[in-house]
């Protein structure tokens, strides 16, 4: 249905206001009232004056309805709004001047309150465009000075005091704060940040004020990003939709010839009255105007982009949406997606008499200058269990191997066992060899750590710093919910080795894994997966495989994918511009939760056009049947059922803004039954590197 917003958007000044959404409704609260003032004065007084009543009404409704028709008629469009006009008008002109008032007042209301139906969609959508700041302090030839965002260039060193948003995308120089990203991502805990972490356009100070250098202007900025992918998605149409517009005009154009040939066949094949055959026409084209049919679509596709929206997940558009319902299967990458992409340091195992907490500072030492990810756990790790890096002497690095330096004079090493090996004790040697086959064998990783106690190495201490890449937030839980929808198989691919793959796998309880796969190992997976469900749909279509990816080395298979999910944060690009649906959270639970809000959207389409084609059918049937009976449907009758059918469409659609929040999750991933919970295997290549740990010397880079 076209509203009369269309004819407003044309227009500037005071006429602007008068075919506003706010006008149309006082519009027809008047009209409405004086409908039942003449009810009550013309008919319940016999009062023959108050007919005058019914002509402002019409009048009111003619001046809405008639510019919308003039706006489609102008552009050689033959439409619902022009079908409304020319009925009422016809109604009037013989005689039935009240029910055409009726259609009017009926068709104005309903305009407007699909006018406001979907700006309040619109709304949901549109608030990300009130995180944007309105100014932001930059320093300036020494001085801080406020700007607007949109003065921000690459570079520019900004101020984030508490309480403010960030003006744009920028990286933390000094100072560590929180930052409250729930309005963008959904996450409810703040995110805590330090020098060099990114900070992103729209997020919320929480704690202490920080400064910043720009890393992207505001116009490039991963929000801006988000609002033009979420305008995009509200332009596109499903394919049903587009189905609909294409008949639109064509349907409309019928049903006018179709009333015209009624009245014809009517007045001079059947001998009825002019006035009778006319009424039957125009009863005939109100019932069988598609308002219902054409705003079944928009309107719950919009009211589920917005929904998704609100909880951190960007639907590309109603066909995202209609692809992600049809979901029968998953295959995820591993590193970055099932797991955090970079290890952490799990335990420190200390061989013989070796003090954990020791060995521990002195690898802090070791590593405290480099940036490499196994260097970052270390140091995490002992920030986090309050151990002071030891003054490290001689630093060096040997590549592909480890580091290595003096403390109290005396040399200490980390690194692959090779590396270490002549600053172990030989009676420690096997025993350290022994750990690192046993962690091997569970798919971890492994690095040691010596510290010989005089210049010869006859004496010292060793131990294995165990680490593990682990299983993403809500990775557990989204496999169980998965697996509750009836989504079958949910299947791991990746370029690691057997038994890192193995070993995620059976923590998180998958159906199926491949492990040591090139991108066309993926690709070929994905193909697979999609024959394995056509095998099982004998004769009905085939559910869709989405792919869940970080929408960078997984570019192959999300392409081959029906839905390609990115996931990572709000700054990843790649995931932003390849991805069918985008998760700005690295919560993965939210995943069957989207599976869900687009299957209710599915349905809520399905069920609006089938309530729509359903009014149409009947009103259409006992109209011309019950006219050829000798009884008259009444013109109200069929005013009400179209206009009251368009609102129930509407109203329904937007239930889905009321779609329960996403499920709270688990603290830990579920385990399968008979099987130890172990930490989750490392497995990315920048982790994996160059055999710097012998126990990762089989994997394969992912």
């Amino acid at each position: 249905m076209q509203t009369f917003q269309h004819a407003a958007s044309q227009t500037h000044g005071p006429a602007a206001w008068v075919f506003s959404t706010r006008a149309q409704i006082w519009a027809s609260i008047i009209s409405g009232s004086c409908l039942l003032a003449w009810v009550v004065l013309g008919q319940a007084l016999g009062i023959d004056a108050a007919r005058i009543l019914v002509w402002i009404s019409l009048t009111i409704g003619l001046v809405y309805g008639s510019r919308a028709a003039w706006e489609s008629l102008r552009e050689w469009v033959v439409d619902i709004d022009v079908l409304m006009v020319v009925g009422a008008v016809a109604a009037a002109l013989i005689g039935h001047s009240e029910e055409g008032a009726t259609l009017l007042f009926l068709f104005v209301l309903a305009g407007a309150l699909e006018d406001l139906a979907m700006e309040r969609t619109r709304r949901e959508i549109e608030a990300l465009h009130r995180l944007m700041p309105s100014e932001a302090s930059v320093l300036r030839d020494g001085q801080w000075v406020t700007c607007k965002p949109e003065d921000l260039r690459t570079g520019d060193h900004i101020r984030i005091r508490p309480g403010d948003r960030v003006p744009t995308d920028a990286k933390v120089e000094t100072g560590e704060t929180s930052f409250d990203q729930s309005a963008i991502t959904g996450e409810s805990m703040p995110r805590s940040v330090a020098p060099g972490d990114a900070l992103f356009a729209g997020t919320i100070n929480v704690d202490d004020p920080v400064d910043a250098i720009v890393t992207r202007p505001a116009g490039e900025s991963s929000l801006q990003k988000i609002l033009t992918l979420v305008t995009e998605a509200r332009q596109q149409r499903e394919p049903v939709q587009r189905a609909i517009d294409r008949l639109s005009q064509p349907y409309a154009i019928a049903v006018m010839v179709a009333g015209a040939l009624v009245f014809v066949v009517w007045w001079q094949v059947l001998g009825r009255s002019f006035d009778s055959a006319l009424y039957t026409a125009i009863t005939l084209l109100i019932v069988a105007s598609p308002c219902a049919l054409v705003i079944a679509t928009p309107t719950a596709t919009l009211a589920a982009i917005a929904r998704a929206a609100r909880s951190g997940v960007l639907f590309k558009g109603g066909q995202s949406i209609e692809r992600l319902a049809r979901v029968g299967a998953v295959c995820f990458d591993k590193t970055g997606t099932l797991t955090v992409g970079r290890p952490r340091l799990t335990q420190v195992h200390p061989v013989a008499w070796s003090s954990a907490d020791e060995l521990l500072a002195i690898a802090a030492g070791l590593e405290s200058h480099s940036s490499h990810p196994i260097a970052t756990a270390i140091t995490e790790a002992a920030k986090a269990r309050g151990i002071t890096p030891v003054d490290i002497q001689e630093l060096d690095h040997t590549t592909g191997r480890g580091m290595s330096g003096v403390h109290a004079g005396n040399p200490v090493r980390l690194g692959s066992f090779k590396h270490t090996r002549d600053l172990i004790p030989v009676c420690l040697r096997s025993r350290v060899e022994e750990v690192l086959n046993r962690i091997q064998a569970r798919g971890d990783l492994g690095v040691v750590v010596a510290h010989a106690h005089d210049p010869d190495a006859a004496t010292g201490q060793a131990a294995v710093l165990i680490m593990s890449d682990i299983v993403r937030p809500g990775a557990g839980e989204m496999v169980r919910r998965l697996h509750d929808l009836g989504i079958r198989p949910l299947r791991m691919l990746t370029g690691d080795n057997r038994l890192t793959a193995e070993r995620v796998a059976t923590t998180l309880g998958l159906d199926r894994f491949d492990a040591e796969l090139l991108p066309q190992d993926k690709v070929n997976a994905v193909e697979d997966t999609k024959r394995l469900l056509e095998s099982k749909r004998a004769g009905r279509s085939r559910p869709g495989v989405a792919v869940i990816g970080d929408g960078v080395n997984d570019a192959p298979a999300l392409s081959a994918a029906d839905v390609a999910i990115g996931i990572g944060s709000i700054g990843t690009d790649a995931a932003l511009e390849s991805a069918d649906v985008v998760l700005l959270s690295d919560d993965l639970s939210v995943v069957p939760w989207a599976i869900r809000l687009a299957r209710r959207a599915r349905q809520k389409v399905r069920g609006n056009l089938v309530f729509a084609l359903s009014v149409i059918v009947v009103m259409a049937i006992a109209t011309l049947g019950g006219s050829l009976m000798g009884f008259k449907v009444p013109l109200s009758l069929g005013v009400f059922a179209h206009e009251g059918g368009t609102l129930l469409v509407v109203l329904n659609s937007l239930l889905l803004l009321r779609f329960p929040s996403v499920p709270p999750t688990s603290a830990e991933p579920p385990v399968a039954p008979g099987r130890h919970r172990h930490a989750s295997p490392e497995g990315s290549p920048a982790v994996v590197e160059a055999a710097v740990v012998s126990t990762a010397a089989n994997s394969v880079q992912n």
